[in-house]
């Protein structure tokens, strides 16, 4: 069951989503248009991944939704890292900076961390994208940079044993791009925009003639075992190139695209 969390302001409340919830609220992230594909596919990724132990928790200032964090167990995540025994943070988000939402959110999974024992959280970031959470609430909050990989991604950790292994990238990054002469795109439904992004692709693609190959993950093996970046949700490869891991419009898929033909 959903459950309301304590909350020290009496204007401000935790709200953790589960099955129950999930139908009345929804996620977040797309819920202007709650019929849309990618909305729908992300609240059945949720239901799926509740079963695994993902928390999704929203945040609310006099009843309005002003921010949440989605986290999970390293061996359900769809972030791409070595990260044993540690939770995984996919998205953080809030309304507006400046008011402690985002330190609010952080620290509940910090605590639920140390409640299972595990040795800390880490997040994967990128200065270059916002789909991705921005790098300074974690730095704020006492992460630490351990590891960065192609394409300005960087591995951010918040550890409680200091003698516990560090989590790490893989660094076959190369090797995996080589796989991937046609044009091809790797996603998950983690988060709801892949729908939008992919239609971009494929009408690109189509506009130069061009077929698309779709890999859609089956599982967390595959995933880490084929996507090209730290961020498992979206990628797109051409010819070996990565061509983009978030949303282009379609002009920019052109431009990319006859870059590499």
């Amino acid at each position: 069951m959903g459950h309301r969390l304590p909350k020290k302001e009496s204007h401000l409340e935790l709200i953790e989503l589960d099955t129950e919830f999930l139908e009345g609220m929804g996620s977040y992230c797309l819920r202007s248009k709650k019929k849309s594909t990618g909305y729908i596919n992300k609240n059945k990724w949720l239901n799926a991944q509740f079963e695994e132990g993902l928390k999704y928790i929203q945040l609310l200032e006099h009843k309005k939704q002003v921010g949440f964090i989605e986290y999970t167990e390293s061996q359900h995540s769809s972030r791409v890292v070595h990260a044993d025994n540690y939770l995984v943070i996919h998205c953080l988000w809030v309304s507006e900076t400046g008011k402690g939402y985002g330190s609010k959110l952080l620290h509940r999974c910090l605590e639920d961390a140390k409640k299972e024992s595990k040795y800390g959280v880490v997040v994967v970031t990128n200065s270059h994208t916002s789909w991705t959470p921005s790098k300074d609430i974690f730095l704020k909050n006492g992460f630490t940079l351990v590891d960065t990989a192609p394409y300005n991604f960087e591995l951010l950790v918040y550890q409680f044993a200091k003698d516990a292994p560090l989590p790490v990238f893989p660094t076959n990054w190369d090797e995996r791009l080589k796989k991937f002469t046609v044009l091809t795109i790797l996603r998950s439904f983690q988060c709801p925009y892949v729908e939008v992004a992919t239609e971009n692709i494929k009408i690109g693609a189509q506009k130069l003639g061009l077929d698309v190959k779709m890999i859609d993950f089956k599982d967390r093996t595959e995933l880490m075992e084929l996507s090209p970046t730290p961020y498992g949700i979206f990628s797109v490869v051409f010819k070996g190139e990565l061509i983009s891991f978030h949303r282009l419009t379609i002009h920019s898929v052109m431009k990319r695209i006859k870059e590499l033909l």
